[in-house]
């Protein structure tokens, strides 16, 4: 699971660069994806977006990505995502009823290692960063032009009543029971 990334995988990257920047966040989207194409190919993820509030995070809203493409590509892959979404044009795209990456908001691979500090205040400029881990063989995929909206069946299962990420994102809805391993990691960034 993408939550299992969040834990585990940020500490590879380099602790210092990622809490700098995890500092620096509106909000915060952890998606797993599975990809596959033969010439066409798509992709469809589910996952889990938090924002900043009152010096900490809000519940969880639930989120799908979906993606297609054409061209030269071939295989299948699972990825583990986390974007940081680093400024409020961003942010407001995140609380839109959906977004295309790389197309509404832009996208930017996450700085990594000891040389990222450097590089983080040019990677400032893009609306969100993302980080990712793949599992299988996959030639050709891209998250640009993946749409992000949200997941109103997942919304109603975790909260038990309908309720729109709108909602949730804007600090006045408590986390689900079930949602505490993530805000347990959340809070440990």
């Amino acid at each position: 699971m993408a939550l299992a990334f969040l834990i585990g995988f940020f500490p590879l990257i380099g602790l210092q660069v990622i809490q700098g920047l995890v500092s620096k966040t509106f909000g915060l989207i952890v998606p797993s994806l599975k990809s596959a194409a033969l010439g066409v190919g798509g992709e469809y993820g589910r996952g889990f977006v938090s924002c900043r509030h009152g010096g900490g995070w809000t519940a969880p809203a639930a989120v799908k990505v979906e993606g297609g493409s054409f061209g030269f590509q071939i295989g299948g892959s699972e990825t583990e995502v986390v974007m940081l979404v680093m400024n409020e044009k961003g942010m407001q795209r995140l609380l839109s009823d959906k977004f295309t990456l790389g197309g509404d908001a832009s996208i930017a691979a996450g700085p990594v290692g000891r040389a990222a500090e450097a590089k983080t205040d040019a990677a400032m400029t893009a609306e969100i960063l993302s980080y990712s881990r793949s599992r299988g063989l996959f030639a050709g995929v891209s998250l640009s032009g993946a749409t992000l909206r949200e997941d109103d069946s997942a919304n109603k299962d975790l909260y038990g009543k309908a309720l729109t990420n709108r909602e949730i994102l804007g600090g006045k809805v408590a986390p689900a029971t079930s949602a505490k391993p993530f805000m347990s990691a959340l809070g440990a960034l």
